[in-house]
């Protein structure tokens, strides 16, 4: 039985993973570095210990201090949450080799499946469904001419060692290139320390659609449905739904056993996401595994009541799945907004700065991960989310409707965030009826953004200083009956439409 839990992260997953120990009676130890010593999740924490510098490379990605740590107070296991160390597979068999146990799924998987390449190959092998384009990394600009040219424009470039939409290009022509060939190789050495590409037909209008699944040590699988991720800006998501709109019962059959098939394929254990490409005609491809649990796992928690962090800790501690496929079921409709500390208006630059107004929304269905609280600082060393506002409902509609008003409630004061956005995409027709694709924001709101708001101090953007500011008083009613030197022509004004 797992007793104490290090977990090696920070921020909301981190506060998320101490709740799940405190209701399983184990007790959490966080750590932090220099930036983090007021964070919630330091004085939320039965236990908090320094781990360095702020820098994340000194502190949260340092492998042996961490471990070492570990080792130091008597951890019986570590959990990684997401990003940080969680798909790092050297980090991994680190702490096995130790004898600590990892909340996660082995090394060997882990592996297997964080090279594109080698996970598309493995796929391929087991009849799991791929986008047409490459298995092994190209080697050169002429051999990879002549793929792109053997698919067929338009075709994407994609860094085999990463995600995230770094060391990504589409090109629609051979003019494109070797100009796009160039950056994306550059691109991929520079944040993954590996400059191996490879090539995939580019899909146009595809919906981003995932499957969770779990796995114990036993050899039992189940799927807890899919999501819909395919409101996302620069390849991130923005906001999640489980279920997808556009999934129909026979597709969900067919994704969700390609899911079972590719999490035994690399004999995964523990909570892991299969992400999928659909196209218009509903033909899905394998896109990536991602081997940890998901910043959006609280909508497929909303909808399955099943409490995933709790169930990773029992599968970590060798114990069978607690459940089968056939208790699992879909009970109504959630949404995921994620709360950046970004301005918007300034190309979603991050916003820093100290936490003096956290006023949480709650209500029917409305459920908040945080990490943040009042006095908390927000450093420009880490990822800029302060929390997820998750709103269910007993269908779509409610949940929509439910999430409209969570967010008119939920403020937060001592840095910009982007919560308006939201309002924005909740009022759009393509988002209501379903009919997005993941290029929804590229298309539809970034050339609502003009650039002139920018470092301006025309009337326009006074007019909009002034409608945000009545935004955060609660005096949007006394707003709108003088927007009219506004008209139509901010992205803020269709928010009230």
């Amino acid at each position: 039985m797992i007793k104490k839990i290090l977990i090696a992260n920070r921020g909301e997953i981190a506060h998320r993973i101490i709740k799940a120990c405190r209701e399983l009676n184990i007790t959490s130890v966080a750590i932090y570095s220099d930036a983090d010593k007021n964070s919630l999740h330091v004085r939320r924490a039965d236990e908090a210990y320094l781990i360095g510098n702020s820098p994340a490379n000194e502190s949260y990605l340092n492998k042996e201090k961490i471990i070492n740590l570990a080792k130091k107070i008597g951890a019986d296991a570590i959990h990684p949450g997401y990003g940080f160390l969680s798909e790092n597979s050297e980090f991994i068999k680190m702490v096995e080799d130790t004898g600590i146990i990892f909340i996660g799924p082995s090394s060997k998987s882990v592996k297997l499946m964080g090279g594109k390449t080698d996970a598309r190959t493995l796929m391929k092998k087991n009849n799991v469904p791929i986008v047409p384009g490459t298995t092994e990394p190209i080697k050169n600009i002429v051999d990879a001419k002549k793929i792109a040219k053997e698919i067929g424009y338009p075709i994407i470039l994609k860094a085999a060692a990463g995600g995230g939409g770094k060391g990504m290009r589409k090109i629609f022509s051979e003019d494109e290139f070797e100009n796009s060939y160039n950056l994306a190789k550059s691109e991929a050495k520079k944040f993954f320390s590996n400059d191996e590409i490879y090539i995939e037909k580019f899909i146009e209008h595809p919906k981003h659609i995932e499957v969770q699944i779990l796995g114990d040590k036993h050899g039992n699988y189940v799927h807890l449905f899919e999501r819909e991720c395919s409101i996302q800006r620069r390849h991130q998501k923005v906001i999640e739904e489980a279920p997808s709109i556009s999934v129909d019962e026979l597709t969900r059959k067919k994704i969700t056993e390609t899911a079972i098939q590719a999490a035994k394929a690399c004999n995964y254990y523990n909570a892991g996401t299969i992400e999928l490409l659909m196209d218009e005609n509903k033909n899905f491809y394998f896109l990536e595994m991602n081997t940890r649990l998901q910043v959006e796992h609280p909508v497929t928690e909303m909808i399955t009541g099943i409490d995933i962090v709790k169930e990773q800790i029992r599968i970590a501690e060798g114990k069978p799945l607690s459940f089968s496929q056939d208790e699992i079921k879909i009970f109504g409709h959630a949404i995921e907004c994620r709360i950046y500390a970004e301005d918007i208006d300034n190309n979603f630059a991050p916003s820093t700065g100290k936490i003096n107004l956290h006023r949480l929304t709650s209500g029917p269905g409305i459920r908040i991960d945080r990490g943040i609280d009042v006095m908390s600082d927000v450093p420009i060393y880490y990822d800029p989310m302060l929390a997820k506002v998750i709103a269910w409902g007993i269908n779509r509609e409610e949940a929509i409707v439910r999430m409209k008003r969570a967010l008119s409630e939920y403020q937060i004061c001592g840095v910009t965030t982007n919560i308006s956005l939201f309002k924005w995409i909740l009022n759009q027709n393509e988002f209501e009826d379903g009919t997005f694709d993941i290029n929804f924001l590229e298309n539809k709101f970034l050339p609502l953004v003009p650039n002139k708001w920018r470092n301006s101090d025309s009337e326009e953007l006074i007019n909009v200083v002034a409608a945000i500011a009545a935004i955060m008083k609660n005096e949007s009613q006394d707003f709108l009956s003088s927007k009219n030197s506004l008209g139509k022509s901010s992205w803020r004004d269709q928010i009230y439409e």
